[in-house]
């Protein structure tokens, strides 16, 4: 599965807002990298590799495969260091890279497909006639009885369920809500890594979170 560099994508439309750009922290963390500060080196891969393990399974066939994508994503990014501009965030700077290599060994593996094909323009995450003209629920979700976010959380089974479900999205929505809900990436820096436009990035996320949100409800209503 690939997402194509092509007319549509963020490089070349642009997107709403600029990513946030690298912060004083990030600078201070490049500077003791490239000093070949090894303790930098070695928290950083703890505190990003598992990261990178599962961007890398959006695009490539196991856990094998994407164990490698991220070991060279890694050596990558020590090559490449003092190219690192501070545009983006440097999390954002390192997942590009391993995105770009993942997508590259996934394309090898014969997994190639369309990103017309992955977004889907007559797909509905949510049904319409559920919402009002104005855009307010007609049909509101179901009541999450009296538990808060976080006591929902807690619970196995809705981690359970949200797993499955991430594990079922489509490749494309599945990477969005993984950047943008699990790794706390903005909308700008999420269409850098992924080179897609703010508008499919946007419509990605709307689904993948709908997707989740409704296999919540059934679980929560004890279906």
């Amino acid at each position: 599965m690939s997402f194509p560099r092509r007319a549509g994508s963020a490089r070349d439309q642009g997107t709403a807002a600029e990513p946030r750009g690298a912060s004083a922290e990030d600078r201070a963390l490049v500077v003791r990298l490239l000093a070949r500060d090894q303790a930098a080196f070695e928290s950083l891969v703890r505190s990003q590799h598992e990261s990178l393990v599962q961007l890398a399974l959006v695009f490539v066939r196991n856990r094998a495969t994407a164990e490698e994508v991220a070991q060279d994503t890694w050596s990558r990014v020590l090559a490449g260091l003092a190219r690192f501009e501070g545009r983006s965030s440097l999390r954002a700077w390192i997942l590009q890279i391993c995105s770009n290599h993942a997508m590259s060994r996934g394309t090898r593996e014969a997994r190639s497909t369309p990103f017309s094909a992955l977004v889907g323009p007559d797909e509905t995450a949510v049904d319409p006639g559920r919402f009002e003209p104005d855009g307010h629920w007609a049909d509101p979700p179901h009541a999450w009885r009296s538990d808060t976010p976080e006591q929902i959380l807690e619970r196995a089974e809705a981690m359970a369920c949200i797993d499955r479900t991430m594990a079922d999205l489509p490749p494309a929505q599945r990477a969005v809500v993984l950047l943008r809900d699990l790794e706390g990436l903005d909308a700008a820096e999420a269409c850098g890594v992924l080179e897609v436009s703010e508008s499919n990035q946007r419509v990605l996320l709307h689904r993948g979170r709908s997707k989740i949100r409704k296999a919540l409800e059934k679980l929560l209503a004890g279906e």
